[in-house]
């Protein structure tokens, strides 16, 4: 199949977050299965002639290669694009992200005629690219070269919509009964995701309970009644993880590497961990990690309000992060209260992250809701047993074989299951156990791509 991968961020160009590292590490496991793929994404500043090597396709297009032969093209505009920031900067988002994006996804389209690539599926991603399902289906849907083109748009996130006021809607290009219930409109305002939605031919998301979980009030941000509606073309697929990055064998930025042969030498690591932080080294007592986003979505509510009870326990805790104020002022208070217990980060630090999977015992993710995750699946091929709150892609991940599953999101639920987990831990046949379960989940792009393709033929021949 011909598919094109359309998205506004893409690893190893530019990056704020997960939906750049899916598009970066699917496309090359797809041509792997045989599969023809381009991608197609915006030129942003931090994409600099030297740092890639690009070569030029049209006036305002540039290209680059990935794995075997997958063509990137970047689509330039310096009005919309050549700025140091993907969406937003000091000031919060851009005011034009409307215009900017609705004319990626124009060019996008333009772009596919005019290299003639066919394709099968456009694969779009997140409210960014949601507009080319739009498009597709309206403005482009006399042209015969688009005719048999399929849509499919991965919900990365549903929280991040793409909201513009309604006096904006002229400029998309679209017929102004558009913006009706049935279509755009969103309680009087643009939602951009909301239109892909309605028109992309399939919709999946990351995790199969995610994709169940929207479909709820809870978690559907005000579009659960038009994701129950569309629940027949409505799936998910949870990520992968790239273990050519994430591998304890041959992980660079780890002291000793290790692998399920040589479990032992995980050790080395955790004694690393503790003496980098600050902490005793001491291969009897639990080591805590978290890396994460410091906001209560990701759980900082019910962790910050254990702490003292945490820290009655023999435990340490390391924590790699940033987030809001208020947590980053817990954390201090309760590191300067604990030293013993608790080291905190208040940075983005990659070879710490490392460490912290490699030397932790548990890995902790309280999020309350995770669409996929990837923290969970990083620590298992580390030996590292998660806890974590049962809720999207952790749901579906991590069981009692693996880890342990946090049922009610609250302070004392939480406490109880990490005294389970420390008891657990001191009995040293059971955590292998579950160690040696932890190192034998496989969660490959190979699995996810597989499932992919089995939805891509499913579109295709709809």
């Amino acid at each position: 199949m011909k598919i094109a991968m359309i998205a506004s961020e893409v690893v190893p160009f530019a990056k704020t977050g997960g939906l750049a590292d899916v598009v970066g590490a699917l496309p090359l496991v797809l041509e792997d299965c045989g599969q023809e793929v381009i991608v197609i994404m915006p030129r942003y500043k931090c994409i600099k002639e030297g740092k890639f090597k690009t070569s030029r396709v049209f006036k305002d297009v540039s290209s680059a290669v990935i794995g075997n032969n997958i063509k990137v093209f970047f689509l330039e505009n310096d009005l919309y694009f050549n700025r140091g920031g993907l969406y937003v900067d000091k000031n919060g988002d851009y005011q034009d992200n409307l215009e900017r994006f609705a004319f990626f996804c124009r060019r996008a389209l333009d772009l596919l005629k005019e290299i003639d690539f066919p394709a099968d599926i456009l694969h779009l991603h997140d409210w960014q690219s949601s507009l080319v399902a739009v498009y597709l289906k309206n403005l482009y849907a006399e042209d015969r070269f688009y005719s048999k083109m399929k849509s499919i748009l991965t919900i990365h996130n549903l929280g991040y919509q793409g909201l513009f006021a309604e006096d904006e809607f002229g400029k998309l290009g679209l017929e102004s009964n558009l913006f009706s219930v049935s279509g755009l409109e969103f309680y009087g305002r643009i939602n951009l995701l909301k239109g892909g939605i309605v028109f992309a031919d399939f919709i999946n998301t990351v995790s199969p309970t995610y994709a169940e979980e929207i479909k709820s009030e809870e978690l559907g941000f005000g579009l659960d009644g038009l994701l129950r509606e569309r629940k027949d073309v409505l799936s998910g697929i949870v990520n992968g993880l790239d273990y050519y990055v994430w591998d304890p064998n041959t992980d660079n930025f780890i002291m000793h590497n290790f692998s399920a042969k040589t479990i032992e030498d995980k050790s080395f690591n955790k004694g690393d961990l503790q003496a980098i932080c600050g902490l005793a080294v001491n291969k009897d007592i639990p080591v805590l990690g978290i890396v994460s986003r410091l906001v209560e979505a990701k759980g900082m509510d019910i962790l910050t309000q254990g702490l003292d009870e945490l820290c009655k326990m023999d435990v340490q805790l390391v924590i790699l992060g940033m987030g809001d104020l208020k947590y980053h002022q817990i954390l201090s208070a309760a590191q300067r209260k604990y030293p013993k217990k608790i080291s905190l980060n208040l940075k983005f630090d990659d070879p710490l992250a490392h460490k912290i999977y490699a030397g932790s015992d548990i890995f902790l993710m309280l999020s309350k809701y995770e669409p996929c995750g990837l923290g969970q699946l990083i620590s298992l091929h580390y030996g590292t047993i998660p806890l974590v709150f049962k809720t999207g892609g952790l749901a579906d991940t991590i069981n009692k074989n693996n880890g342990f599953l946090l049922t009610t999101h609250n302070k004392e639920e939480f406490l109880k299951l990490l005294k389970k987990a420390v008891a657990v831990f001191k009995d040293k046949k059971k955590w292998m156990h579950l160690v040696n379960n932890a190192l034998k989940c496989n969660f490959s792009w190979e699995a996810s791509a597989k499932k992919y393709i089995q939805l891509y033929a499913k579109a295709k021949e709809s």
